[in-house]
């Protein structure tokens, strides 16, 4: 089955910082906006930031391969090779990782470069890789 694009609409409590954020740091092309939305080329999917005024919530995290990670979070899965690329961007724009980007159930059925971060919003992303995508959903 051909993969179709997602939606996506993700609440931000300061639309010009989370703005400044997608386009200049994680360099997303912007699409269509108003003063209260964002929408984003987010990998050939579609992710829009809306303003939402701050709340509070509490942060949970889950244990996995011994590194706590944040959930809720999102992400993509990207080419073996994209990531990488992704993952030096990252580091030249001193974003500050949750989880540094490393190999995760090295040497294990779903083997798996990844790499965790929140944008100004405190929204956690999530962004990985497999070098044989077919172990995608592998258990």
């Amino acid at each position: 089955m051909e993969l179709s694009p997602f939606h996506l609409a993700i609440p931000v409590h300061n639309l010009t910082e989370c703005r400044n954020f997608y386009t200049n740091i994680l360099n997303f092309e912007e699409g269509r906006s108003s003063d209260h939305w964002v929408d984003y080329n987010f990998f050939g999917h579609q992710l829009v930031i809306h303003y939402k005024e701050k709340q509070t919530t509490e942060v949970a995290t889950n244990l996995v391969d011994g590194k706590d990670v944040p959930v809720p979070h999102f992400g993509v899965v990207l080419p073996w090779e994209i990531f990488q690329q992704f993952a030096e961007l990252l580091k030249s724009k001193d974003i500050t990782f949750i989880i540094e980007p490393y190999i995760r159930f090295e040497g294990q059925v779903g083997e798996q470069a990844t790499m965790f971060f929140k944008d100004p919003s405190g929204n956690a992303l999530e962004f990985k890789a497999f070098k044989d995508m077919s172990q995608l959903f592998a258990k």
